[in-house]
């Protein structure tokens, strides 16, 4: 084979585009969205009966930044929000990017240690947080760790929190030791609304503007840092991907303080002059279902154990979704027959999937609208523009098509760094700029992805490698399977074996050897799991991926195994 033929048989891809990236900050080109697109809908808060236009939307987010400069925060300074979906999130999201000040997105299910280890590490001055969210009293937590609020000071002082000065309450009624949400515009003044004006030309897009914490699995978050540009681009070329016309509807039943909901849902929908619509607090099926039904929405967000949800909910037959075009499935990995189920009965013939990761901004791989279904249900897509993607093995060698390995990214995209953590940033990004994700996938000649699984889930069983998504589409076959999580724990003869956990479809049941017999003769015998436990659920993040580790950490001590390291592993 030629040189040039070898280099085209790796599995390296770039993202060419003639559309160029948008190079304003968010607050800049939020001024020009609004301008432009002034009488379409913004925002549709169901649960709030609020109904925003891009006219509306500019005159609050410009009072709450004037406001937020007027109680003292400076530009550079970090302001936190913890709370549920709700018109305060998206008013807090584009005033602190006008402002100048770095948004800190708390995941609404953090306890006392989390919430104290978020504030302290990104250095919050300020907090806009809910009164409670489901089981969290919020404000109950706040007072645990600062037990100063009760002193009722204008500035708070606390020893546990000595960064944070100013908690913003989003609730019409009195607290002490707070101020509320409402409280935030009155303190606008017109020298601060200048000032808010003039910010506009002086911000640079490269300046930090998102601390997001990424969902770890052992230890602490990491605070992945992101700039204007990283994510006011991602927001737009996924919204290009879908094909988002000005004036359509994006319900997004997705949590807000992660990039799906904040990037890939509020930026798509302002850089398209399109409405973001929010179903509910948080994720609820049967509101979802009225929120396209009722709203005439044409794309439909979520993670595939909410479009699983809204299939099997029993009202489902009762809501007209002809209006849905499209949408997005990602979040974590996309059961094929779920993907089909979304295509054919919910009318979502455009929907696309989505892969990438927080400090990715987080799209880097997204399927096109009019891609041949087999590559829709079985890849993650192609390259999004303006990026780059390598397939590398163990020693850093890029792979050929069709090879496993661990997929790195470079652009735009990749994340300015880990707050506070130069030595996790170094190991993520490498000084060539790309960033290890950490997830083992392969690019076929056409330049479609798909993903394998994660490098750390990688099953070594005999020394023969086993990929835990393989075993799982195989399995989603069965017609009594609903869903399926597949992991390795440790075993003394073969080092590793597989156990699925399985939950299976309403009103029906099985048996480990049924699963087994179905297996035979169909896939190769190492891959058929020797543990098989049926469980009505998954322990799973509020974003709505599963968390393996604990399956496994549930097994081990089910079964009474030694814990041991597995060792280190190879990329493929």
């Amino acid at each position: 084979m030629s040189e040039e033929g070898q280099q085209h048989a790796l599995s390296y891809v770039h993202g060419v585009s003639t559309t160029p990236l948008i190079g304003a900050t968010i607050g800049a080109f939020f001024d020009h969205a609004a301008a432009r697109w002034a009488a379409n809908d913004a925002l549709i808060v169901r649960h709030q009966g609020i109904r925003w236009r891009y006219a509306e939307l500019k005159r609050r987010v410009d009072e709450v930044a004037a406001g937020l400069l007027g109680l003292g925060l400076e530009p550079g300074d970090r302001i936190g929000i913890w709370a549920q979906n709700c018109a305060e999130w998206l008013l807090t999201q584009y005033a602190a990017a006008k402002a100048g000040l770095i948004l800190v997105t708390v995941n609404p299910a953090y306890r006392v240690a989390e919430l104290e280890y978020a504030l302290n590490l990104a250095g919050c001055k300020a907090l806009v947080m809910a009164r409670a969210f489901k089981s969290s009293d919020y404000i109950g937590m706040m007072r645990q760790l600062a037990p100063e609020l009760d002193a009722g000071a204008s500035l708070l002082s606390a020893a546990r929190l000595p960064h944070l000065k100013l908690p913003i309450l989003i609730s019409d009624q009195p607290e002490p030791g707070f101020l509320r949400f409402a409280d935030v515009a009155a303190a606008a003044t017109s020298a601060t609304a200048a000032r808010v004006g003039a910010l506009t030309a002086s911000l640079q897009f490269d300046d930090p503007i998102n601390v997001q914490f990424t969902s770890g699995t052992t230890g602490f978050p990491k605070g992945a840092t992101l700039s204007h540009h990283n994510i006011l681009n991602n927001g737009f070329f996924v919204g290009e991907a879908i094909r988002l016309q000005p004036g359509e509807k994006v319900c997004a039943p997705v949590p807000l303080y992660h990039c799906f909901g904040m990037v890939m849902a509020n930026l798509a929908c302002l850089t398209h002059g399109a409405t973001v619509v929010y179903p509910a607090e948080g994720f609820d099926p049967l509101a979802t279902l009225e929120a396209v039904h009722a709203e005439r929405c044409n794309a439909l967000y979520g993670v595939p154990t909410m479009f699983i949800a809204e299939l099997d909910h029993p009202e489902f037959a009762r809501f007209d979704l002809s209006c849905l075009r499209t949408g997005i499935m990602a979040g974590a990995p996309c059961p094929i027959e779920v993907m089909r189920k979304v295509m054919e009965r919910m009318n979502m013939r455009e929907i696309t999937i989505a892969y990438g990761m927080t400090e990715t901004s987080p799209v880097s791989f997204q399927s096109a609208v009019d891609d041949p279904i087999e590559k829709r249900v079985s890849t993650v897509g192609r390259i999004q523009p303006h990026l780059e993607v390598k397939i590398i093995d163990a020693e850093g060698h890029i792979v050929p098509h069709g090879v496993p390995g661990e997929l790195c990214t470079r652009g735009y995209s990749v994340m300015l760094g880990y707050w506070d953590d130069e030595a996790r940033t170094v190991e993520a990004i490498d000084r060539a700029g790309w960033m290890h994700t950490g997830d083992l996938a392969t690019i076929d000649e056409q330049g479609y992805c798909a993903i394998v699984g994660r490098i750390k889930d990688l099953v070594i069983r005999g020394g023969e490698n086993i990929y835990p998504r393989e075993v799982e589409e195989f399995l989603y076959r069965h017609p009594k399977v609903q869903a399926v999580q597949v992991v390795g724990i440790p075993d003394a003869k073969y080092g590793e074996e597989l156990c699925a956990w399985i939950r299976l479809a309403e009103g029906v049941s099985a048996t480990d050897e049924e699963i087994r017999d179905f297996c035979r003769g169909q896939i190769a015998h190492q891959k058929i799991p020797r543990y098989i436990r049926f469980v009505d659920d998954f322990p799973m993040t509020v974003t709505g991926k599963i968390q393996k580790f604990i399956i496994r950490e549930q097994m081990v001590a089910e079964l009474g195994l030694a814990t041991g390291e597995r060792g280190s592993r190879p990329a493929a």
